[in-house]
């Protein structure tokens, strides 16, 4: 999970009831302690954030005027993928049929200090799907959320209703309107642990992760038409900042507006460009609004409130008449995986970061930034307490077919270089994108889960020469 630079109360644990804490936690989720009230540790003066002297090899996006945006596409292959970490993270061999043995995955593990409650979580993989409620006849709606079926091993009917479903826990006692098993009395778990949606060839999966106490992750994923009626699919995906306040609320409301501005852009004509610039302009404000202004509910007398505002980093992706866009700010990444294994991969984004600022900078290689306890550290994400908003864009007209990965840092941090993600990604992901997306999220919970895990995965089908692509 991505985190902004600030003071820590120093604890890992609270001192009532010795419930995991998070370096940003203002109160112990489990009991409510004030850990403002425990005498903060010592820490260490701050490191400013050195310049960049020499210039990133990224190339630059278009003119932000719609009247002189230009394409400016390359081959996803004229970027090498990143290994930006340097060294290989333990994880288990990765089964892409049937179910995980007991041994190979998570789905028997219970999250140690989980958080607000201790139950095995449930592997994506061998999830049984919901059948989906009958469509509307409009176009669907962008939505943050997903829509998730039963945990696996579930035989409970997904549309069933608080009081009517079974507890994930006992597999036997059935779920009260409050959420609580009737047998065990275990809490069942939130909408946002674990969600799922496909929709019209681009699915994602979102995961709670073996770790934290709570989703922070959203996406949205959507699909539309250009006005002379050709597709469109889109994928946005938001890691919610966990030093902040409220980052579940700032990523939500980020891919929500990202969300629907793409979907209210691109029927109107919109270059694919501009129009995920203006995604994330309005998903930067979307973040904006929740912060709390002085004068609101106290706020005026806790400047650190204004100071520590909602925040979440964004990245996306446009498929649409032939090209791949992608657009970005903070450490959520895109990789470009070719349908021929043959053809490199590519990791198409460049991280905000602390990390990738010393690499560019020359002053260290990627070992020995990724091995600094800064690596993580962003320098670029939305919310009021951000510094100038520069989102990245990018265009892309591969010359085969493939399939495109939109993650936070809970997938990639399993498999960081190109190649890495190239060898997980199941062969069959342009053909089964909701099944690839569970498999991935599985992989990073075989890996250890520690963090929450989002992945969207848009298939790029190439356009035959001379088929009059942009």
């Amino acid at each position: 999970m991505s985190q902004k630079p600030k003071p820590s109360h120093g604890l890992t644990v609270c001192p009532d009831c010795a419930e995991p804490l998070e370096s940003g936690d203002r109160f112990c989720g489990a009991c409510g302690h004030d850990l403002a009230a425990v005498p903060a540790a010592g820490v260490e003066p701050d490191r400013p954030t050195m310049a960049i002297v020499t210039p990133v090899a990224w190339p630059d996006a278009p003119s932000r005027d719609p009247g002189s945006l230009s394409t400016a596409t390359q081959h996803p292959g004229d970027l090498p993928g990143t290994d930006s970490g340097g060294r290989d993270l333990p994880t288990m061999e990765v089964r892409t049929d049937g179910p995980v043995p007991p041994a190979a995955g998570p789905a028997g593990r219970t999250a140690a200090g989980g958080g607000d409650f201790e139950l095995a979580a449930p592997d994506p993989r061998t999830a049984v799907r919901a059948d989906p409620a009958p469509a509307a006849a409009a176009a669907p709606a962008p939505q943050a959320e997903a829509v998730s079926g039963p945990p696996a091993g579930d035989p409970a009917p997904a549309a069933a209703a608080p009081g009517s479903a079974l507890c994930v826990a006992c597999r036997a006692g059935r779920v009260d309107t409050d959420g609580y098993c009737e047998n065990c009395g275990h809490a069942q778990p939130r909408e946002r642990d674990h969600m799922e949606r496909e929709l019209g060839g681009v699915a994602a999966v979102s995961d709670r992760g073996l770790r934290h106490h709570r989703n922070e992750d959203a996406f949205a994923v959507s699909a539309t038409t250009l006005p002379d009626g050709s597709p469109a699919t889109l994928a946005i995906v938001c890691d919610g900042v966990s030093s902040a306040t409220r980052p579940d609320e700032a990523s939500a409301a980020a891919a929500e507006a990202a969300g629907a501005s793409l979907l209210a852009a691109l029927p109107r004509g919109t270059h694919p460009q501009q129009a995920m610039h203006e995604a994330i302009v309005a998903a930067a404000e979307a973040v904006n609004s929740l912060a709390e202004e002085p004068g609101e509910d106290g706020a005026e007398h806790d400047p650190q409130r204004h100071r520590n505002a909602p925040a979440c980093t964004i990245v996306g992706s446009v498929v649409a008449d032939g090209l791949l866009v992608v657009g970005w700010v903070g450490d959520s990444r895109v990789y470009w995986v070719p349908d021929d294994r043959a053809t490199p991969a590519a990791r198409l984004t460049e991280d905000d970061s602390w990390a990738a600022q010393m690499v560019a900078a020359g002053l260290m290689n990627e070992a020995e930034a990724y091995a600094d306890e800064r690596a993580h550290a962003i320098t670029g994400w939305l919310g009021a307490d951000a510094y100038e908003l520069e989102p990245h864009t990018a265009a892309f007209k591969p010359d085969r077919s493939g399939v495109v990965v939109v993650c936070t840092d809970g997938l990639w941090n399993y498999a960081e270089g190109a190649e890495d993600m190239a060898r997980v990604v199941p062969a069959d992901a342009s053909d089964r994108p909701l099944h690839s997306a569970q498999v991935l999220v599985g992989h990073a919970l075989d890996g250890g889960g520690h963090d929450n895990i989002t992945v969207a995965l848009v298939p790029f089908t190439a356009v035959p020469p001379g088929a009059g692509a942009a």
